[in-house]
């Protein structure tokens, strides 16, 4: 289901926006520092506790991760060093909106809501690093259901209609539940390759 929705958003969105970009002479490099520089703004939007005008943020820089790859891979630019560059600013974008959350929430002293972030954070990076490291033993590892745009999309939400806490217990659930699918799913193909 998840590979049928990005068919179509590829298919229907993505293409479009990728090829006025390319007439437009933007580079995948210039979109992935676009988006850090937008998850700054919108950690700085969050620790100041504008949770709505944050939310906008964190949707609009994520949807320029949709579009980096696509714009590489379309213009013929898609390189080892773009793939780094995108992967660790990608990482650092969400630690830095996470952070925004944490100071908002260290403000108010919401203790709740601050072991939320900080399981988050532990469940996204564990998310990334099981899938780099499978790919490093040569194991293709993109199952799971909670990647960083469902992250994205999910915590936008719930900055924008106000019940953020909730949708932090989501994607923190979702997210462990991702990393142990894909250590089991790394796990098997180790044992068992081919």
């Amino acid at each position: 289901m998840r590979g049928r929705l990005r068919d179509l958003l590829d298919r229907w969105v993505t293409g479009s926006v990728v090829r006025l970009l390319a007439r437009l002479g933007v580079t995948p490099n210039v979109l992935t520092i676009l988006g850090l520089a937008g998850s700054v703004g919108a950690a700085v939007a969050l620790g100041t506790g504008h949770l709505v005008a944050g939310g906008a943020i964190v949707l609009a820089s994520g949807t320029l991760d949709l579009f980096d790859g696509a714009l590489a891979r379309a213009t013929n630019k898609a390189s080892r060093v773009g793939a780094l560059l995108d992967s660790t600013l990608d990482r650092l974008a969400e630690a830095a909106i996470l952070f925004g959350l944490l100071v908002h929430f260290a403000r108010r002293d919401a203790t709740e809501e601050i072991l939320l972030v900080f399981l988050v954070m532990t469940a996204s990076v564990l998310v990334s690093y099981v899938k780099a490291r499978a790919e490093a033993l040569g194991i293709a590892c993109n199952v799971g259901v909670m990647t960083r745009p469902e992250r994205v999309v999910l915590l936008s939400i719930g900055l924008l209609i106000g019940h953020v806490t909730i949708l932090l217990y989501v994607v923190a659930v979702l997210s462990f539940a991702t990393a142990g699918h894909r250590f089991v799913h790394a796990l098997g193909q180790a044992r068992h390759p081919g």
